[in-house]
């Protein structure tokens, strides 16, 4: 990886770029950090960003990213495509999960965020352990609009299973992380959790991350934790895939960089 892991955009065919050199958010790219921000940040709860000085976290975001994306290593993302028939290779496992979806998902075979947000309120409801105010449309909605792959603006049954898959895994450190037993993840509980997920992060962006998703107490709660993991893990995949020769930069039109920031 460069020293300069950055972003580069190009606008009406002319590149935009910016690096861990460059300035502030006075530059003529600032707006368009601030907005980075705003994009990825969407969707959890809590703090908001008072009394951060934006200029000097902004100017970090990007290459903290670059740089943690590279230790990132999760499961193969779900197929592009969705999945309509048992195939032969299948798992007894992946069957019976099959059967599970059918009867979540209903008679069009997606499931909406409605949908996501029952399932996961009916699920969360079963764990006492697990302090949650539950999870709201407009947080489901954001889960998945990152899992839509095919922009259906739902999640057919590999996206849905991927996610599912993921949620089960982050639920088992979430709880073993929660160290006194609070129900929630404090800020000294955070980055050991979020290494257990693999997710490799700078102090600078687990303070960032933890104002914007805990509550005013200075805790985050179960469905704050769990939508904080689907989008890193939604935006680490997304640069990883952009990144394509490993360089810590990744290329995108502007069309291109709206359509990564807008639907999420």
């Amino acid at each position: 990886m460069s020293e300069t892991g950055g972003v580069r955009l190009e606008v009406d065919g002319r590149p935009f770029s910016w690096t861990r050199a460059e300035p502030g958010a006075g530059s003529p790219f600032g707006a368009l950090r601030m907005f980075l921000v705003n994009s990825f940040l969407k969707g959890g709860g809590g703090g908001g960003f008072a009394g951060l000085d934006a200029g000097s976290i902004i100017g970090g975001i990007i290459s903290a990213v670059s740089d943690a994306a590279a230790h990132y290593n999760p499961e193969p993302p779900p197929p592009v495509s969705h999945v309509s028939n048992v195939e032969a290779c299948e798992s007894e496992e992946v069957r019976q999960f099959r059967r599970l979806f059918t009867q979540l998902a209903g008679d069009d075979m997606e499931v909406s965020p409605s949908e996501l947000m029952g399932i996961l309120n009916k699920v969360v409801s079963r764990h006492p352990d697990l302090k949650t105010d539950g999870f709201s449309i407009e947080s489901c909605r954001s889960m998945v609009a990152v899992m839509d792959s095919d922009s259906t603006g739902k999640l057919g049954f590999e996206e849905f299973k991927y996610l599912w898959n993921n949620i089960k895994k982050w639920q088992a450190i979430y709880k073993r992380f929660d160290t006194d037993r609070s129900g929630t993840i404090s800020g000294n509980e955070l980055p050991g959790a979020f290494q257990a997920a693999g997710f490799q992060l700078n102090g600078q962006l687990y303070q960032m991350i933890f104002r914007r998703y805990s509550d005013e107490s200075g805790s985050m709660d179960f469905d704050n934790f769990i939508s904080c993991l689907v989008r890193l893990d939604a935006m680490f995949r997304a640069f990883k895939a952009l990144d394509k020769d490993g360089d810590g930069h990744i290329n995108v039109t502007m069309k291109e960089w709206l359509q990564l920031t807008m639907y999420a």
